[in-house]
């Protein structure tokens, strides 16, 4: 059986967006919130199957780190990782119809919300595991430092995964072997409902100087800031000298995950949320860009085209739910030549 041809996208993908610049970010971080507000609907309308770990509000965490990447630099990514994908250059037409189990997805639909990835771009996977995403990133890192590249990889993770094993270990290795590796925490106050302060013994910067590599905290809804101190630890990384950690102080203004509006929680104060939405990052950059109003429209034409294309997309066969398991290609179907 040989490998379909992959669907083509008639939007056309920003493979290397342009960050750096007030414009450049403020674009990517309106096509971030616009895409996964669309993604929210998509949810209570049934088009995407289970739920989604919104990013709304920690846009500049993405971009800022992401614009300070190389072309060729790769990253792993969390169960809240759309805003990463797209940051890093995504189709989001194809990222869209990978949530909704398309085969025009970036993985054929068979990955969905928690499980996007896009080799070509240096995606190397979001992850449903916390703090998975730092071993693999790790050995990334490494494997690329020892081919001779001069590949750094970013490892995002949220303030949940500083207490998981994996994490330790993984910063534990890349001291050791000076992997190009940077850890990026996002600590939005919050794993799942477990408030920061209540499940942390120490600090986050505490854990990464335990092993010696180099830390700072950083405002993650000013997107200067963060590419700021990314672009430091990305430089040092790629010098040789030895991993780096970021925790970027952010906020998601949604739940958890989509079920939780439903199951009204009330772990969080209206006040408590308001505070944090008058940071906005989107707002804080607003007035730096002269052309907001443009860019705006612009994003909201190029996602309702995104959206006619996924939803266009067909599903997947039922019986094809055993394809693409392997490296080696799709699993042998009984009766179908291989």
């Amino acid at each position: 059986m040989s490998e379909p041809e992959a669907p083509r996208t008639s939007p056309t993908p920003d493979r290397a967006p342009e960050l750096g610049t007030p414009e450049g970010a403020y674009r990517m971080m309106r096509l971030i919130r616009e895409f996964e507000t669309l993604a929210l609907d998509w949810v209570r309308a049934g088009e995407i199957p289970g739920g989604v770990h919104p990013y709304i509000g920690q846009e500049a965490v993405a971009v800022g780190v992401c614009g300070a990447l190389a072309p060729g630099d790769q990253l792993t990514s969390t169960h809240r990782g759309h805003g990463h994908v797209l940051a890093k250059g995504a189709d989001p037409a194809r990222l869209l119809a990978e949530l909704a189990g398309r085969e025009g997805g970036l993985n054929r639909g068979r990955g969905g919300s928690m499980h996007a990835a896009d080799l070509s771009l240096g995606v190397l996977g979001a992850n449903g595991m916390v703090g998975a995403g730092a071993a693999i990133a790790v050995g990334a890192a490494w494997a690329a430092a020892r081919l001779g590249r001069s590949t750094v990889v970013v490892a995002f993770f949220g303030d949940g995964a500083l207490n998981q094993g994996v994490l330790l270990e993984a910063l534990n290795l890349a001291s050791v072997r000076r992997a190009p590796v940077v850890f990026v925490c996002e600590n939005n106050g919050y794993a799942t409902t477990l408030p920061a302060t209540a499940g942390i013994g120490g600090s986050a910067l505490g854990r990464a100087a335990a092993f010696g590599v180099p830390a700072v905290t950083v405002d993650g809804m000013d997107v200067d800031a963060v590419r700021q101190a990314a672009g430091e630890a990305v430089a040092r990384a790629r010098a040789g000298r030895g991993p780096g950690f970021l925790e970027c102080l952010t906020y998601r203004f949604e739940g958890h995950h989509t079920m939780e509006n439903r199951l009204r929680l009330g772990y969080r104060s209206a006040e408590e949320v308001a505070l944090w939405r008058a940071r906005d990052p989107l707002e804080r950059l607003r007035p730096r860009v002269a052309a907001a109003d443009r860019i705006d429209a612009e994003v909201a034409e190029r996602l309702r085209a995104a959206a006619d294309w996924a939803l266009a997309s067909p599903r997947p066969e039922p019986a094809g739910a055993g394809d693409w398991l392997y490296a080696d290609g799709p699993l042998p179907r009984p009766g179908v030549p291989a």
